[in-house]
């Protein structure tokens, strides 16, 4: 078995939460995150009967796209299906999980699949999101940048489009004059040094910040480590909503929309 946090760790480093729309829900609706998991289900939405399912399978975990509950209830009487399955989860001990338009919006996630069902080659992102981005600005000692580097690039910093490991760097001189309390990596407390050093750019989806400051933190030098965070306005190629795609041979219309019934089981 395994605690519940561990299993939505996983799912929220493939579909963050903040990339769920405005309006939506994702996330943790009914559950405890330490309580252990013997096994799930999968589900479009969790209804009435798919609770009635995990109890009769011994599952105590529910993994939904659609969230049961999109805006807050006042009232917890039974009086509605989405009430209904709130009690039934909380009284069988059974977590709902709902993971919608962040698994929505990530290039990996349900439209990709649906493009893979169709047979759709070279795609894209319909409308890609903005404000996703950050840009990390540090400096290092020359003979520290690679290590640096190394570690930032490794906590998932430098990602653009297909290309991973980007960064931009330029060689300039920086100065410090540490404090009696202070315990320099170089040059002498007390006194102005002068160090030889690499300014390092990279960019990074924000929900990464913590795990690349921390990164950067562990593998610099210095006591203190000198850095600026800047957000950026760029689109995210590869979050946002939809996908477009191109046939690999042309068809009419009919034909498609046949072959769309086909492949998604579809009336």
């Amino acid at each position: 078995m395994l605690p519940l946090q561990n299993i939505i760790q996983e799912l929220e480093h493939l579909a963050p939460l903040r990339l769920q729309e405005s309006y939506d829900n994702s996330g943790l609706i009914t559950g405890d995150l330490s309580m252990k998991i013997n096994s799930a289900l999968i589900c479009l939405d969790s209804t009435e009967a798919v609770i009635d399912e995990a109890i009769r399978r011994g599952c105590n975990l529910v993994i939904a796209h659609h969230p049961i509950v999109f805006s807050g209830l006042k009232k917890i009487t039974g009086s509605t299906y989405i009430e209904r399955v709130i009690i039934k989860a909380i009284r069988n001990n059974i977590a709902i999980y709902a993971i919608h338009t962040n698994l929505d919006n990530v290039a990996q996630g349900v439209n990709a699949k649906i493009c893979e069902q169709l047979g759709l080659q070279n795609t894209r992102i319909l409308a890609p999101m903005g404000s996703q981005l950050k840009k990390l600005v540090t400096f290092a000692p020359t003979s520290d940048s690679a290590t640096v580097k190394n570690a930032i690039f490794q906590a998932g910093a430098g990602h653009i489009g297909n290309y991973s490991e980007c960064s931009f760097s330029v060689s300039g001189e920086g100065s410090f004059k540490g404090n009696e309390a202070s315990d320099p990596h170089i040059g002498k407390k007390g006194e102005r040094h002068l160090e030889k050093e690499e300014r390092i750019e990279v960019i990074f989806p924000s929900w990464k910040e913590s795990a690349i400051l921390a990164a950067l933190v562990g593998a610099h030098p210095y006591e203190e480590v000198a850095y600026d965070i800047y957000s950026l306005t760029n689109l995210h190629p590869q979050l946002g909503a939809g996908m477009v795609g191109e046939l690999a041979d042309s068809i009419k219309t009919e034909a498609y929309l046949d072959l769309i019934k086909q492949r998604m089981n579809a009336k």
